[in-house]
């Protein structure tokens, strides 16, 4: 049977060697983006007041936007280098952990939902670094990215907090909170059970 080109694994690493050298590529500038926008959410969040909350939720959405347009662009055209591999998830975990330690301070957030949260970010963070170690690169899962969707709509609901067009954002942003925690540690340990051969 012949296969289509993009399904072909030798034809992924061929895409992926010839974009080495292409580190200024779009999809690795919307990264460097996204990391840039953390501190206008957090400059945003210190002022606990209707209108700082509004903008941190839109700087934060602006953000989560960015994630949605380079994981697009770089599937669509195949601009697929390792640095993109590593900090596109990169810029995603620091954009959620300083944005849940802030919602910390500002009584938004349980703070054992965080350092849950936080614990299997490092965790799985760790495990990339060990298999780049062993030349293997650990893509982002499905499950991993359904988990960063139910992320960000809790955060940019829980970061407005107060009530909009009649809405309790901060209960909307709870409930999606919880889904994903669930599926934070689902996919952590989906991460670790599909990669144990590399600790044995």
């Amino acid at each position: 049977m012949i296969f289509p080109p993009w399904r072909d694994k030798n034809y992924e690493t061929l895409i992926m060697n010839k974009n080495q050298g292409q580190a200024n590529n779009l999809p690795n500038t919307l990264s460097i983006i996204r990391v840039v926008l953390i501190p206008a959410v957090v400059i945003c969040l210190h002022f606990d007041e209707e209108l700082g909350s509004f903008l941190a939720a839109l700087f934060f959405g602006m953000a989560a936007i960015t994630d949605l347009l380079d994981g697009f662009y770089a599937r669509r055209y195949r601009v697929v280098t390792a640095l993109g591999k590593f900090l596109d998830p990169l810029a995603d975990k620091l954009l959620v952990s300083v944005t849940m330690i802030m919602l910390i301070t500002l009584n938004r957030i349980p703070a054992w939902i965080v350092i849950l949260i936080i614990t299997r970010e490092m965790a799985v963070t760790g495990l990339r670094g060990i298999a780049i170690a062993e030349g293997k690169i650990i893509e982002a899962s499905s499950l991993g990215k359904y988990k960063t969707i139910f992320q960000f709509v809790a955060l940019i609901c829980l970061s407005l907090h107060y009530p909009y067009l009649k809405a309790d954002f901060h209960a909307v942003g709870m409930a999606f909170l919880y889904v994903a925690l669930i599926l934070t540690m689902w996919s952590g340990w989906s991460y670790f059970r599909m990669n144990k051969r590399i600790f044995f």
